[in-house]
């Protein structure tokens, strides 16, 4: 009998998306990654074809972070161990009210 977690492995090597489960990777484990200076004002709700999505508390926040963007993505990188970040797109969620 195989253990799930290499059935697993190989069903998302099949369907070819290892790379993009590696990427959700980086958006569980954001506040390690960015720092509690950065995580208690974000929250990264979202990774697809290369761009993490990221909540910021209010627009000077999401002003702030853009001028870190390529640091963020060089940091988030070197912590996968693979070059799968291409860039991090910041927004403000409705209200202005991290959830």
């Amino acid at each position: 009998m195989e253990a799930i977690g290499a059935v697993l492995q190989r069903v998302v090597r099949q369907l070819g998306i290892e790379r993009e489960m590696l990427g959700w990777r980086a958006a569980e484990e954001w506040p390690g990654i960015v720092g509690l200076r950065i995580a208690r004002h974000t929250r990264c709700v979202g990774f697809r074809d290369g761009t993490l999505r990221v909540e910021a508390e209010s627009s000077a926040w999401m002003h702030e972070l853009g001028y870190l963007e390529r640091d963020l993505v060089h940091k988030i990188n070197r912590h996968l161990g693979d070059e799968l970040v291409r860039e991090v797109k910041f927004i403000v969620p409705r209200g202005g009210i991290l959830r």
